[in-house]
């Protein structure tokens, strides 16, 4: 089983923004990941963003066929995938690539868990917003 932390950070509404995955895979060794998101995204949209990402990095790495449980701090992200519909505009691009990749694994739970609960992919979100800063000073 693989468990992966997500988050995103965000700086101005819409801003600049970073991701931040923890992934802890069956033998509990942990990689962890900050990254710069592209262009101008809302705190909702980096949430989704990053958990784009994130089915991207599973799927590169051809671990679909895994048990995977994803924890989000984001009740609308959650919520809107749970469902799998969303009457906001600016999400449905993410839902409509999310419900692609989706289909090509096995079981992938997607949970939401307090924000005190995800401080570790908080702090790499921070990271990756601070990335996605400097590459604006270029």
């Amino acid at each position: 089983m693989i468990k992966a932390y997500i988050d995103a950070s965000v700086k101005g509404n819409p801003g600049s923004a970073g991701g931040g995955i923890l992934l802890i895979d069956n033998t509990g060794r942990q990689r962890q990941l900050a990254f710069a998101l592209p262009g101008k995204l809302s705190n909702h949209q980096a949430e989704f963003a990053v958990f784009v990402n994130l089915l991207d990095l599973l799927l590169q790495e051809k671990s679909q066929h895994e048990t995977i449980m994803v924890y989000s701090d984001s009740k609308v992200l959650v919520s809107t995938v749970d469902k799998n519909h969303t009457a906001n505009t600016d999400f449905l691009p993410y839902l409509e690539l999310i419900q692609q990749k989706l289909v090509a694994f096995e079981l992938l739970i997607l949970q939401w868990l307090p924000e005190a609960n995800n401080k570790g992919a908080d702090n790499l979100a921070r990271q990756g917003l601070k990335k996605a800063l400097k590459l604006q000073n270029w």
